[in-house]
């Protein structure tokens, strides 16, 4: 893809809009759900309030975070991810855990390298924010 492209385009609209971050979302929870190497990531988010809230809560945020529509903000009022993740204990193992599932959910829906690098810079940025231990 033309970096050019890729430069005046939302992460939002790059992924293919509410249908491309259904599909991220839904890929890493089916991935974290379903991948023995993920089972502390699985717990934790059956410990706090589900992977099916969990599934909802995400690609709210992420539509807004990646430029598209502001859902998360419009049900909760902000976006701040220390907030949001305070309840849930996240240290830099869960964070490399998080990332490492969200690397193959992007790898197996076929995001485009270029997009999907700034996607991950912006991801990995949020993780670290999220981090609380």
């Amino acid at each position: 893809m033309d970096t050019l492209a890729v430069k005046k385009k939302s992460l939002y609209q790059l992924l293919g809009g509410d249908d491309g971050i259904r599909t991220l979302v839904e890929t890493f929870y089916d991935i974290i759900e379903q991948d023995e190497d993920a089972h502390e990531l699985h717990l934790l988010h059956i410990r706090g309030h589900g992977v099916a809230h969990s599934r909802e809560e995400q690609f709210n945020y992420l539509s807004g975070f990646l430029g598209g529509p502001p859902r998360y903000v419009q049900k909760h009022g902000h976006s701040r991810l220390k907030e949001i993740h305070e309840h849930v204990p996240i240290g830099q193992e869960m964070r490399d855990l998080w990332l490492k599932c969200m690397y193959r959910a992007v790898d197996k829906v076929g995001i485009p390298q270029d997009a999907a690098d700034i996607l991950m810079r912006h991801l990995t940025h949020a993780a670290d924010i999220s981090m609380n231990q």
